[in-house]
């Protein structure tokens, strides 16, 4: 596309030549003529005065020098994910049909315009909606109950009746309803399972990463709540409830029964504690360990997670350790040295 016709369909102010032609997107750093870039972390600005790109998009305040091309706009980050769309290959059309080696039970009630791809299994009792896709190798359980546009990729195992909502995407491997971790001991030590009665419940447009495990509850339901986004290898226990619109990155757990309020962002690798509270708009940073209620509209982060600012304090005390332990020892050894 010409930027020009680029900038008509997203806004934003543009500096410079309109009349060239984008063909790619890419990094600052390694476009080339003809891609279109964007700055949206600071800490990339200064690659803008060496890009080879054709134009960058910048948020409408930015200041500096730019050798291609520069369109403003209110959101670089968002304007880009736009120009994305308008200039990528359309996504993959799977038709319609069922693919002879899928196995369908006869009451399965599919809706219209839908697709289902080799070796999928769809259990009795499942309702998948209108122009759903399930493209290869999917395990759908008894009495699951799909909204319409779902997309779901391949080896995804959506257990027993699991309810989705519209447009829902679950990628590849995840496993949706899986039993939770329920067990008691006796007196002699042994585990002994406690069955897990519940539901998992996602609301509308969710969507779920790779490899993701979520629990179906032990007793109600595991929630999902609308417009949630879980990123890859997120495990979300029994009974745990998850606002709307929340953001889950890779590798954080959520145990047993704690509730993530609505407009959540949730850190890479955090630990959520059994049976606790995160408020509304609040954060929690990356690897913390969150082990009691967060108020609405708070960060935390460190372990046990506190307010970011007591934990950057923290840590900078502990970085200063090795100068104080060394300080010490000099007073030490002044000390020393006056006794005698």
């Amino acid at each position: 596309m010409k930027l020009n016709d680029i900038v008509a369909e997203i806004g934003g102010v543009l500096e410079g030549d309109g009349g060239v032609e984008i063909t790619g997107l890419a990094s600052l750093s390694d476009a080339v003529a003809g891609d279109i870039s964007f700055l949206s972390n600071p800490r990339y600005a200064s690659e803008i005065a060496a890009t080879k790109a054709s134009a960058v998009l910048v948020n409408a305040d930015w200041s500096g020098d730019c050798p291609c091309a520069l369109l403003r706009v209110e959101s670089s980050d968002s304007s880009f994910a736009k120009v994305a769309v308008l200039i990528s290959p359309p996504p993959i059309d799977f038709g319609v049909g069922v693919h002879a080696s899928a196995v369908i039970a006869d009451d399965v009630a599919v809706g219209d315009n839908v697709y289902i791809g080799p070796n999928c299994v769809v259990e009795p009792g499942v309702v998948i909606g209108n122009n759903c896709v399930l493209i290869a190798g999917c395990y759908i359980g008894h009495d699951v109950v799909m909204g319409d546009n779902c997309k779901i990729y391949p080896q995804v195992s959506i257990r027993e009746r699991a309810k989705l909502g519209d447009r829902v995407t679950i990628h590849n491997g995840a496993v949706i309803g899986s039993d939770g971790f329920g067990y008691t001991p006796d007196k002699q030590g042994v585990w002994h399972k406690v069955m897990q009665l519940g539901i998992v419940e996602i609301g509308n447009d969710v969507e779920i990463g790779a490899n993701v495990t979520i629990d179906r509850a032990r007793f109600g339901k595991t929630k999902i709540g609308n417009g949630v986004k879980v990123d890859n290898l997120v495990q979300i226990a029994h009974n745990v409830v998850i606002g709307d619109h929340t953001a889950i990155a890779a590798l954080a757990g959520i145990s047993g029964s704690a509730k993530i309020g609505e407009h959540v962002q949730v850190g890479g690798q955090s630990g959520f504690s059994g049976h606790i509270k995160v408020g509304d708009w609040s954060g929690v940073g990356a690897q913390a360990g969150v082990t009691k209620d967060v108020a609405p509209k708070t960060f935390v982060s460190g372990y046990p997670a506190m307010d970011h600012r007591k934990a950057a304090k923290n840590h900078a005390n502990i970085m200063r350790l090795p100068a104080l332990k060394a300080r010490v020892k000099a007073l030490e050894e002044e000390m020393e040295n006056l006794k005698g």
